[in-house]
């Protein structure tokens, strides 16, 4: 056995006669009686304390103690004790991503997951508990989609308790516990009207950008973030590098998403449009941190800036000048006096990169090259994303074989041969 058992209420003593004899201690009838004693892998005494009348259970538990020793599946008991919080807030201080990307990180955790579950002790938790909390948050009424990027931090905390030895499984990969299903969606990229009609209603000074992200397929921050002497007039390539995006509330300059630097063509058309917006409003120096609100100072002459010369901040825009051009084109109601206008995660800027994706597939261009212009991880995802709004294999059949009735109806045996067979 990994040790020995202690009883608590009795006390070994020699008698007169020189033999060892039990007497009451003066611990008798009171708290815990038996303490099961054992030297863990670290050196350190380990115990554990139970009542009268339950000796078996506790030569059982050192019993299952040496057994996990011995698979090195060992638990320190007191590891567990450690609350999700206390761990994930460590966790998250230790990841080495990106900043933006584990703030939003610690944010999820901060806001969905330690008011329900932040107190509870690592080594307590069942599956129960984890399918009880994932219930509360879809009973919030989040987005489907959200809910599995929270559920997928979660997990990755208890993953990396169990790597780290706290637990010995992770209860969001039980049995019975699902994830949020994915609910799929389908883009449904704007008409050619309702694009128009939105870059027809936004502020003059802004309107260029409706045609950077439906005619080059550039995200919102890269717009912000587009940088004079990155546009290649006479070359017809945009070279895309950098992006506005907001770090803890601050805007800092960043590559694009995922640090795909990419060349995106630039349509004749649209390289009239930039260049007319810059001869209208002249581009400004702007001076932003690099990654991160104390990174080094990156100063960008941008095509895009805010009315006071700054740099764009995405809430604001959006508050400002997309969603009231929103309003004013008929995408969205108007609101109540009184009331915002409402969300509509569909109608963001992000809408003009999937209708710039529509206009290629239209055109025949190939998912690979689509993939490299929108700066996409792999063309897998955005065949996944987009394949529905490529022209159809059916079609392409009916026009196929129709196309060969009718060449066979010039012959003699064409059509009516069929038909007879």
């Amino acid at each position: 056995m990994a040790g020995h058992i202690q009883d608590r209420w009795y006390k070994t003593e020699t008698d007169t006669d020189g033999e060892d004899v039990k007497v009451k201690s003066d611990r008798y009838g009171k708290g815990m009686r038996y303490r099961a004693r054992y030297i863990g892998p670290d050196g350190t005494e380990k115990s554990k304390s139970f009542p009268d009348g339950k000796k078996r259970l506790a030569e059982k538990w050192l019993s299952t103690i040496e057994a996990d020793m011995s698979r090195g599946q060992y638990i320190d008991p007191k590891a567990g004790r450690t609350t999700f919080q206390q761990y994930a807030e460590r966790w998250v201080a230790a990841q080495t991503t990106d900043v933006s990307t584990r703030s939003g990180t610690e944010s999820r955790l901060r806001l969905h997951a330690y008011p329900h579950i932040g107190s509870r002790p690592l080594g307590s938790f069942q599956p129960e508990q984890i399918r009880a909390w994932s219930r509360e948050l879809e009973g919030k009424g989040l987005a489907a989609s959200y809910r599995r990027v929270i559920f997928a931090n979660v997990s990755s905390v208890f993953t990396a308790a169990v790597d780290d030895g706290l637990i010995s499984k992770n209860p969001c990969r039980a049995a019975s516990v699902k994830a949020p299903a994915m609910v799929p969606s389908r883009v449904r990229p704007w008409t050619a009207e309702r694009v128009f009609a939105v870059r027809a209603a936004l502020p003059e000074q802004y309107r260029a950008m409706v045609d950077a992200g439906c005619g080059c397929g550039l995200r919102q921050g890269e717009i912000f973030g587009l940088p004079v002497d990155e546009v290649g007039f006479l070359k017809g390539w945009l070279h895309v590098a950098y992006q506005v995006k907001l770090v803890g509330g601050h805007p800092v300059f960043a590559p694009p998403k995922r640090g795909k630097v990419r060349d995106v063509p630039l349509p004749e058309q649209v390289g009239q449009v930039l260049a007319a917006h810059m001869k209208q409003f002249p581009p400004a120096d702007v001076t932003l941190p690099w990654l991160v609100p104390d990174g080094r100072p990156v100063t960008k002459t941008l095509l895009f800036t805010a009315p006071d010369g700054g740099a764009l901040v995405r809430n604001n825009f959006n508050a400002q000048a997309w969603k009231p051009a929103l309003v004013a084109a008929g995408v969205l109601p108007e609101p109540e006096p009184g009331q915002r206008i409402v969300e509509s995660r569909e109608d963001g800027m992000h809408a003009l990169r999937h209708f710039y994706a529509s206009v290629l597939l239209d055109a025949g261009e190939n998912v690979k090259a689509l993939s490299r212009y929108l700066g996409h991880s792999d063309p897998g995802f955005t065949l996944r994303v987009y394949t529905h709004l490529m022209p159809s294999s059916e079609s392409r059949t009916r026009k196929a074989v129709d196309g060969m009735y009718r060449a066979a109806g010039e012959g003699n045996d064409g059509p009516q041969t069929a038909q007879a067979a």
